[in-house]
């Protein structure tokens, strides 16, 4: 039969031909680093949408409230000041001057530390740092679940709701204040490169690639560069998978079943990427090591525990800012007596997509209920002290395994609970697809992402800080803020961002023992103590803010008399400056 002439194509034959063109186009299945570009690009895409105020406000506003963001606005200005100034003090901050390794009273953020680089100085700066940053952690935790997913073997539709379900579950709206926890994205992302580099999962045929498995090693050094909070979560996380794997690998060895010439450049991977993690994390613990030696007062008890355990009802509650189910639970979490660490709801579709991919996924079996024991166990430890007093579960912890008794907020552990129940709400969605017409299929893969998408919609708030004082801009230091206190220093510490001078102000998740002195000392500013504690502090200039003094001890401050003491008062705009004469 001869192939037809131009003349014979028909204008319906040539239709046709393009049709089957682009249908051919659409169903090709994409490179590996285009489907990654893509699923990168779209978590940036996501984050922009269902972050859309703090997109709005990059350099004029904070999400959440103006508490710990603040707060976080500063670590990320220190880092890239200090990488470039005085990189061997990195954790030496301006902030609780004079004391000593003062950014290890809180996750430092460091990791982020060399991207801070790319923006300027200022507040202005600061706050574009801190939001940039903001929104492409919701991108990355999407685009590291979403590797992760695919790299298991599910299909692309259900990592991308995995990718959406982990990285907008609606706790987040209780957590938008609490930067270091919303950093979670290294997690999915540094298993997942591990996975493809040992040629675990799709594709991957025992494909082993060194290379991978160092950068994954890396991604989790990142990860507890951040904060030893989600930090300490990864490591025994890893630390699991490692016995399990070598266990595998010295029985695959006994048995003469390993004929691959890259096994020794594997296992020099592995070596070289576990010798890195682990000397990042002891770099890492060392001031932390060091602030608890010499600050008894931040040791956690089981009393911090029972505070801060969520119970059961904690994990079906939904925050505030959530906008399918929160106008439904007031009570619900009113009765929660600490809101911020109990409305923890990963989110109703994805618990009953995870459940029925524990139950018929396209994982085996094994697989399937380990990973579903795995989440029972999670909930069980996340609720702290309320169940059965946490003597069987976080206790255990507590007590006994290295680097928990730094941690307070047992329901912190959600972030690996949600992981694992995208994970299993995805092989869930590939099962409820399969065996189905290719419409019916489509038309299950949208309801399943039209209902997480849902339960993920809520609104951030974002507010303005307060302005920078003048009398603050051109500040040298060693100064302290009056007022002072576990709320305002957040604001002294987002203004001290103008020129990163050292000031006595500082909050943590604890209060120094020294600082609370000072605060008690000053109570009566001006006065002969007072003037006397200052100096012993090395405290040059006192800068009072007789508008947010109104209801503290400072509230008459600035009526009082400075005659007979070493002070020299000057009025600069709102703020009354006092220079501080050294002590003879």
């Amino acid at each position: 039969m001869s192939t037809p002439g131009p003349a014979e194509i028909t204008p319906e034959r040539a239709e046709t031909e393009v049709v089957s063109a682009r249908r051919a186009w659409l169903l090709r299945r994409p490179s590996v680093r285009l489907e990654a570009t893509l699923a990168v690009l779209g978590g940036i895409a996501l984050a922009f949408i269902l972050r859309w105020p703090v997109l709005r406000h990059l350099r004029t506003g904070v999400p959440k409230d103006l508490g710990d963001p603040l707060l976080q606005v500063w670590q990320l200005a220190w880092g890239p000041h200090a990488l470039l100034h005085s990189p061997t003090q990195i954790w030496d901050s301006n902030t609780f001057y004079p004391l000593s390794r003062s950014l290890a009273f809180s996750d430092s953020l460091l990791g982020y530390a060399p991207l801070g680089l790319l923006f300027g100085s200022g507040t202005s700066n600061a706050l574009l740092r801190y939001n940039v940053i903001f929104l492409m952690t919701y991108a990355l935790a999407f685009a590291g679940t979403y590797a992760l997913a695919r790299q298991l073997g599910t299909s692309r539709l259900a990592a991308t709701l995995a990718g959406i379900g982990f990285a907008y579950a609606p706790w987040h709206y209780a957590q938008e204040g609490h930067l270091q926890i919303l950093s979670d994205g290294g997690i999915p992302l540094a298993l997942a490169l591990l996975a493809r580099g040992h040629g675990y999962g799709r594709s991957a045929r025992g494909r082993v690639r060194p290379l991978l498995i160092v950068l994954g090693w890396l991604v989790a050094s990142w990860q507890v560069s951040l904060g030893f909070g989600l930090g300490l979560q990864l490591s025994y996380v890893l630390g699991a998978l490692t016995v399990v794997y070598g266990l595998c690998w010295l029985w695959d060895r006994r048995r003469g079943v390993l004929q691959d010439p890259l096994r020794r450049r594997l296992v020099l991977a592995e070596l070289g990427g576990m010798a890195v993690f682990l000397a990042l994390a002891a770099v890492f613990a060392g001031p932390y090591l060091q602030v608890a030696r010499d600050h008894p007062e931040a040791k956690r008890t089981v009393q911090d525990l029972k505070i801060f355990s969520p119970p059961l009802s904690g994990f079906v509650t939904v925050p505030s800012d959530s906008w399918l189910w929160s106008g439904h639970q007031y009570e619900q979490r009113k009765a929660l007596t600490f809101q911020a660490e109990m409305a923890l709801a990963p989110g109703g579709t994805l618990v009953v997509l995870a459940v029925f991919g524990a139950l018929v996924g396209r994982w085996p079996r094994r697989r399937r209920l380990g990973m579903a024991v795995g989440g029972v166990g999670l909930l069980a430890f996340a609720m702290g002290t309320k169940l059965a007093g946490g003597k069987y579960t976080y206790l255990l912890l507590f007590d006994h395994a290295p680097g928990w008794q730094a941690v307070r907020t047992p329901g912190r552990l959600v972030v690996s609970l949600t992981l694992v129940l995208a994970l299993l709400a995805a092989i869930g969605l590939d099962r409820l697809r399969d065996r189905r017409g290719r419409r019916i299929s489509a038309g299950v893969a949208v309801v399943a992402l039209a209902l997480v998408g849902l339960e993920v919609l809520g609104t951030t708030p974002v507010h303005k800080p307060p302005p920078l004082p003048a009398a603050l801009n051109q500040a040298t230091g060693p100064l302290m803020v009056l007022p002072s206190d576990t709320f305002y220093d957040n604001w002294s510490m987002y203004w001290s961002t103008a020129g990163l001078y050292p000031i006595a102000n500082g909050n943590s998740g604890f209060t120094p023992t020294e600082q609370g002195l000072l605060r008690s000392n000053v109570a009566n500013f001006p006065d002969a103590r007072s003037v006397a504690a200052l100096q012993r502090a090395g405290i040059r200039q006192v800068v009072l803010l007789p508008a947010m003094a109104r209801n503290t001890p400072w509230r008459y401050a600035a009526s009082r008399s400075v005659a007979g003491l070493p002070l020299t008062r000057t009025e600069v705009g709102n703020a009354v400056v006092y220079d501080v004469a050294p002590a003879r």
